[in-house]
């Protein structure tokens, strides 16, 4: 199994936390490398330079001491801003630029950016070319199959990408206007890999070290996107490694060890944000680590409650706590994959 190259950047593994706004923050993209993921890829930047002063923004635009390769997704409808916020990215320790031409949110793609902008292949060309042409790092590009499903051209649109010197594609198994409903489909993927030459990565609906195996035997991917999957579950990427590595699945982490994962990921939370907004973000990812145990529901609306760091840790101690006296729920008893 060849190794995937992205410029001169030689990836562990075959496995990519795909770029997720509000989610792949540096604290998870750091968790997510530890636990096995062969490369992480910042949350969106808008190319808009004049809104980068919002604290949202630069927290978005600290890179330095990420794990390397630093991959920065930005976003816009305009080359030349594409150009200069790819150039400025750079500057500030970027060492592969992402352009997201696959978010499908409304308010990206009301802006002519994101998915919006497979409507317009020659503007696709205009803004490959021009944020090629602005950096001396490799240069990436995220795209969907299509616009609409009477629309998929994907494959187009990937040829596009190879001419204007992208380095590699990845391609979500949606369009545009499926949003991220229903079934992704590897169709269009399987037909893009066989079509180019430069490394296709595979995104969509990889839940589970089985499905990514049965995507890269599909579409002949060279590397996996894994986006949804990996929250409240940062370690799918472990699991996902040892099974393609051995054709063995690996046992489930046990509750210590989920505990202690999300605890150091709280405290990461807290240092990197602060203590208010900390607090706030730590919700919705206690939720996603816990969906899976009994009584979750209830915990978060208890939890949801809590406003400072102290209380949130102590409480997820005393839920572990809990789980461990229910008969049947040693150690040995994780989070069903």
């Amino acid at each position: 199994m060849s190794a995937v190259r992205i410029g001169p950047y030689t990836l562990p593994n075959r496995l990519i936390l795909a770029p997720m706004a509000g989610v792949t923050d540096r604290p998870f993209r750091r968790l997510c490398r530890q636990l096995g993921a062969g490369l992480v890829v910042s949350e969106m930047v808008t190319s808009d330079m004049r809104l980068w002063s919002s604290r949202k923004s630069r927290l978005r635009m600290l890179h330095e001491g990420d794990p390397e390769p630093r991959s920065v997704q930005i976003a816009g409808g305009d080359p030349q801003m594409l150009a200069d916020a790819a150039a400025r990215n750079v500057e500030l320790g970027a060492q592969i630029i992402d352009i997201n031409m696959g978010c499908p949110a409304k308010k990206v793609c009301n802006k002519a950016a994101g998915s919006a902008l497979m409507k317009d292949e020659q503007l696709v060309a205009q803004i490959l070319e021009a944020v090629v042409a602005a950096v001396e790092v490799p240069v990436t590009l995220k795209i969907r199959t299509g616009w609409d499903r009477e629309n998929r051209n994907g494959l187009r649109v990937a040829k596009i990408a190879e001419q204007s010197g992208i380095a590699a594609l990845a391609v979500h198994g949606r369009t545009r206007a499926d949003l991220y409903t229903g079934e992704a489909e590897y169709e269009t993927i399987a037909r893009i890999k066989q079509a180019l030459s430069i490394p296709v990565f595979a995104n969509g609906d990889i839940d589970s070290p089985h499905k990514a195996r049965e995507v890269l035997n599909f579409t002949g991917a060279d590397a996996l996107l894994i986006g949804r999957a990996a929250q409240g579950r940062p370690w799918i990427f472990r699991e996902i490694d040892h099974f393609l590595s051995t054709g063995e699945p690996l046992p489930a982490p046990g509750l210590d060890e989920i505990e202690q994962v999300l605890l150091d990921h709280l405290e990461a939370l807290y240092a990197f944000y602060g203590d208010v907004m900390g607090v706030r973000i730590a919700r919705k990812h206690v939720s996603w680590y816990l969906a899976t145990q009994p009584g979750a529901r209830e915990y978060r609306g208890r939890f949801n409650c809590l406003e400072d760091r102290d209380a949130q840790c102590a409480s997820v101690r005393d839920f572990f706590a809990e789980r461990r006296t229910r008969p049947g729920s040693g150690d040995e008893t994780g989070v069903a994959a």
